[in-house]
This record gives structure tokens, C-alpha cells and sequence, in this order.
């Protein structure tokens, strides 16, 4: 099923966000010259002084916001987070402002299901705004229309033809007005002009800063709540125990099976150090050691490989990307509550005057694989282009204590191989790239012998981007004590066209220009893995794990990493 049908295209979408209504804000010829209209007061802005160009948006969004309290002295629902400095050659977001003002109800209504409840206002606040903005453009064609009288006249003095007419009880009709009254009157339409046309900027951002805010609308197979769905197993539970008799009667499970975490088992063979890395970096980082560091490069080539025979290009992409860039694919630098999400790069008090966009680490490699076709036009034929990447990803991760303070599990820096197509603009289509990706997961971890559960994900769980998501959950015996032991390994979602109007990625369709649909997914995210690995391999009897078979080939042939006699 597609979801709600965009009313129209991206041609209509940018007069959309310079005009909103086809009328133009731009002034009559006359009043752009430097004519007789032209004041030498200080107080009347020159052209171009005021008004934004399109995209501008972040500069401006205090100064919106500051006007709409003025004209309205009633609180309005919460600021959305400011949006991140970006460059004039950034790609400028095209966001679909008619459908959400005319759907004030359906996108209220998802942001409440998606759990933004602040984002549940915006919708109905642009409709207010959009009116608003009407009114403004009603009074200016007005003004335009008077300008454009007195440019007759001044032009044809003789005319009484351009002036208004009297009313028939006039007694005696007033005189021509005089040049000098006909030029302080346009100087006059001309300040109000300008003032009119800043309120008009100043809404149309503040309404685009809205709409940039609100969420991806919702797929119907998408459960309510938050509670997942399962949908399919893989592999058989490592803890089928077998059952006896006891003296009862009543059947027993019993199974000599001894589970050790992942941080004691890499203690024992010395193949992980958390206690340098913390001294090294703090908490949330570690060194792999030995057959670790090998595994980690063994599980990265076996993930390349078995996805470039399934079509997917490889890319090495950068790990320093654009704040802005991160935000347009739904990655915001911090969240509701303002704290850190994603890593800033600190910047020189030179480089911030002179308006230098933040850099940021990216949190994962579909940031920069997404950003790869910024302002770009894919053709049809191209569709759908699947690429993979292997990266290192950084979470700042604010907040995430408690159970997972220790081990592989919640870790600052990491290395994932990832997955991401761009498909053609249709619901089905980018269905199809989307199950691909989950039976590529799902034959990668059932590969490596890992007992997991694959789960359609609940509403409130989809981030800002995700139409449609599904996580790939594997059995840690160390956390049977919280969720059953499960733990997130890889997840895959749709986007629809919520990224590519961000990053202004369009496709030629159907003999017109559309935006594409994205796709994601992780193909490992390899510490993780590890440590499922090293937790479901684990044998107590001779203090070893067992070596996934298809991953020997880059483990020099070994079985099983075993007790090592040495330290680094």
C-alpha cells in the first residue's frame, strides 16, 4: 500500500516555498528601480536586505518566531530544535508544505502515534501560519495594485483615467494630486510593501522549519503501541534443554551448559581490554586484541562479499559529514531534551563568524552514502542503485547507562557494514529492496549460527525517517536477565521520499522529475557480533569458542580461538 498520495510536484513544491500561493513577493518593476519612488531615508530597506533565500532557514527562525508573538500574544506550541548552519551551496529542502497543511489531522495524528508529541502541534500551527500568510499576500497585491496606479500616473500626468474614482455626491471634485504627493504616496506603499514582504519571508520559514520537524508518515504495516511484532526465527534456541524424571514424577529441564558473558570470556582469552581503552578514551570505547581484531576484519569481508555477489557496490565512504547532512537524512545533533546525540567537530572562533557549517562524525555510514546524491537527478534506468559500505560509526549515545555500561554492547565507536538503495518512487518497489535487505540479514546471521528473532517495529520506535522499519534481534545468554536475552543486532527500514526532499535527490520517472524512495539496513554491526559470537560459542569445558564455519577462511583456517600464554 502506498502511503498518502503528495498532490503535487517538485516544480509546484519550490514556488511552494518562495510564494505559497503562486502569487508572487516580488515587487513591481518600478519599485525595484531606482526611481522617483526610491527614499533616501535610512529606515527603507534596499531589495534584497530582508528577504531570505530559499533554504535560509535557521538564520531566521528566532526572528519568525518573535513576530508571531507579536502579532498573535498567545503561547504557540514548542520550538522545534534550531536546525544546523548551512552553507548557500547546501541542497535545499523541498518539503511537501500543502500536504501537511491540507492533513493538518493525519500528521497530528502519526506525530502522537510516533511519540513527538511536540511535533503533534506543527502541523495544525503551518495551517495557522498558511493563513496568516494569505492575508499578507491579499494586502500586498492590493498595495501592488495601488503602486501600479500611481507609476500611471506619474508616467501620464494628464491621465485622470488611473486615479480613483470619487464618490457621485462629491460636490466639487479635489484637484490632480501634485507630483510631490504622488511620490510620498508610493514612498509610503513602498515601506509598507517591505514590511509586508518580511512578514511573508518570516512565515513562509517559520512554517518550513516546521514541516522540517515533523516525522515520516507511517506504513500500515507498522504495529500501534510499542510492542514488535514477530515475524519469523532463526535458528534453534541455544538453551533447548533436554528433560528427565525426578523422583515425582514431574519432567525436568536440566542442561550442564555454563554461559559466560562477553567481557569475561574476552578477560579469559585475552582478547578484549576495556580497562585501557577506558584509561585511553573513557568509558564507552575498547581494544580488540588477537583473534578479536581478526574476527572483526573477517566478519567485514565476509559481509562485502556476500553482498557484492547480491548486487550491492561497494563504497568507502567519509566519517566526517555536514551537521546539516545528518540532519537531512533524520539524524538531529541533539535531541528534545538537548542532549548530544552525534559528535561535533569544534570549531575555530573564525571559522563560527564567518558562518562555517558544523562538521559532525557520522553515526553511520547512511548519512554520507545518502548525501552521496545531494542536488543530484537519478535517471530511471538506474533504479533501483544499491550500495554498501563498511565505516566506522560514532554515538555520542547521551544518557545510555545502566545495563550496558559494560562490554560490546553500547560502545561510542564502532565498525557496521551498511546497506543502502535509492528505488523508484513507488510504495512496492521500495518494498521489494526492503525485503531483499532483510533476507540478506537474514541469511548473514543465520550463517553465523546465531539464534535470533526478526521483529516488525512499532510505532514508537520508527525514528524521524522510517516509513517502515524491522530489527533483527540475537539471543545473548548475559542478558537473559532483561528482554529475554535478546539484543538488537541489525535493523532495515524504508524512508520513502523523507530523505531524498531533504537532500533535494531527485529521479526523472515516468517522463518527470520525482523524488526517489530510500532504503536502508545494517548489514553487521560488528561488535555486536562479536560478542554474540563470542557469548553463543563459548565452551566451558575447554575455555574456548567455537569460529563460525564460513568465517574460517579469514581466520587462517582456525575452528575455535582457544586459551592464549602470552599477553600483548
Amino acid at each position: 500500500m502506498k502511503p498518502p498520495a503528495r498532490r503535487f510536484g517538485c516544480q509546484q513544491c519550490r514556488r511552494l516555498l518562495v510564494t505559497e500561493g503562486g502569487q508572487s513577493s516580488r515587487r513591481p518593476s518600478f519599485l525595484r528601480a531606482t526611481s522617483a519612488f526610491s527614499s533616501p531615508s535610512p529606515s527603507i530597506r534596499r531589495r534584497g536586505q530582508t528577504i531570505p533565500p530559499a533554504g535560509a532557514v535557521a538564520p531566521f527562525y528566532s526572528s519568525a518566531r518573535k513576530l508571531h508573538n507579536q502579532q498573535q500574544q498567545e503561547p504557540g506550541p514548542p520550538n522545534p530544535a534550531p536546525l544546523p548552519r548551512r552553507p548557500t551551496t547546501a541542497p535545499k529542502p523541498v518539503i511537501d508544505i500543502r500536504h501537511i497543511r491540507e492533513n493538518p489531522e493525519l500528521y497530528a495524528a502519526n506525530c502522537r502515534a510516533r511519540n513527538y508529541p511536540a511535533a503533534a502541534e506543527y502541523p495544525g500551527r503551518i495551517k495557522e501560519l498558511f493563513a496568516q500568510w494569505q492575508d499578507h499576500q491579499r494586502q500586498g497585491r492590493g498595495l501592488r495594485e495601488a503602486a501600479n496606479r500611481l507609476r500611471r500616473q506619474l508616467t501620464n500626468p494628464g491621465d485622470t483615467s488611473q486615479s480613483e474614482p470619487e464618490p457621485p455626491s462629491s460636490p466639487t471634485p479635489p484637484p490632480p494630486p501634485t507630483r510631490d504627493a504622488l511620490l510620498a504616496e508610493g514612498r509610503r506603499i513602498k515601506a509598507e510593501l517591505s514590511t509586508i514582504e518580511e512578514a511573508e519571508a518570516r512565515l513562509q520559514t517559520e512554517m518550513h522549519v516546521l514541516a522540517l520537524a515533523i516525522p515520516n508518515l507511517t506504513s500500515p504495516s507498522t504495529p500501534a503501541g510499542d510492542e514488535p511484532r514477530v515475524l519469523t526465527y532463526i535458528n534453534d534456541h541455544p538453551e533447548a534443554a533436554t528433560t528427565s524424571t525426578s523422583e515425582s514424577g514431574a519432567a525436568q529441564a536440566q542442561s550442564d551448559r555454563v554461559w559466560r558473558s562477553h567481557v569475561h570470556i574476552g578477560s579469559e582469552l585475552g582478547l578484549l581490554d576495556f580497562a585501557a581503552a577506558g584509561a585511553t578514551s573513557g568509558w564507552g570505547w575498547y581494544y580488540l586484541l588477537d583473534e578479536a581484531a581478526q574476527l572483526e576484519q573477517a566478519l567485514v569481508s565476509y559481509a562485502l562479499a556476500a553482498a557484492t555477489r547480491s548486487g550491492w557496490r561497494q563504497v568507502s565512504p567519509p566519517s566526517v559529514v555536514y551537521s546539516h547532512m545528518a540532519g537531512a537524512c533524520g539524524f538531529q545533533p541533539r535531541d528534545a531534551n538537548g542532549e548530544t546525540q552525534v559528535y561535533a567537530l569544534a570549531q575555530s572562533a573564525d571559522d563560527a563568524a564567518r558562518g562555517r557549517p558544523e562538521l559532525c562524525l557520522a553515526g553511520t555510514s547512511e548519512i554520507p552514502l545518502a548525501a552521496m546524491k545531494a542536488d543530484a537527478t537519478l535517471d530511471e534506468a538506474e533504479l533501483p542503485l544499491k550500495r554498501v559500505a563498511v565505516s566506522r560509526c560514532y554515538r555520542a549515545e547521551a544518557g545510555a547507562r545502566g545495563a550496558d555500561t559494560k562490554g560490546l554492547y553500547r560502545v561510542h565507536e564502532f565498525t557496521k557494514v551498511e546497506l543502502f538503495a535509492w528505488t523508484a518512487p513507488d510504495a512496492a518497489e521500495a518494498g521489494d529492496v526492503f525485503e531483499e535487505v532483510v533476507d540478506f540479514q537474514t541469511e548473514l546471521l543465520g550463517s553465523l549460527g546465531l539464534h535470533c528473532r526478526v521483529l516488525e517495529m512499532p510505532a514508537a520506535d520508527l525514528g524521524a525517517s522510517a516509513w517502515r522499519k524491522c530489527d533483527i534481534e540475537a539471543f545473548f545468554p548475559s542478558r537473559r536477565d532483561r528482554n529475554g536475552g535478546w539484543g538488537e543486532l541489525t535493523s532495515a527500514s524504508i524512508c520513502t521520499d523523507y530523505q531524498a526532499r531533504r537532500l533535494a535527490t531527485r529521479v526523472r520517472f515516468a517522463g518527470k522529475l520525482d523524488f526517489p524512495y530510500t532504503v536502508n539496513g545494517t548489514a553487521l554491526a560488528v561488535p555486536r557480533v562479536i560478542a554474540a559470537l563470542l557469548e553463543n560459542g563459548w565452551d566451558e569445558a575447554d575455555k574456548s569458542v567455537a569460529i563460525p564455519e564460513v568465517l574460517r577462511p579469514w581466520m587462517d583456517g582456525r575452528d575455535k580461538i582457544g586459551p592464549r600464554h602470552h599477553q600483548l
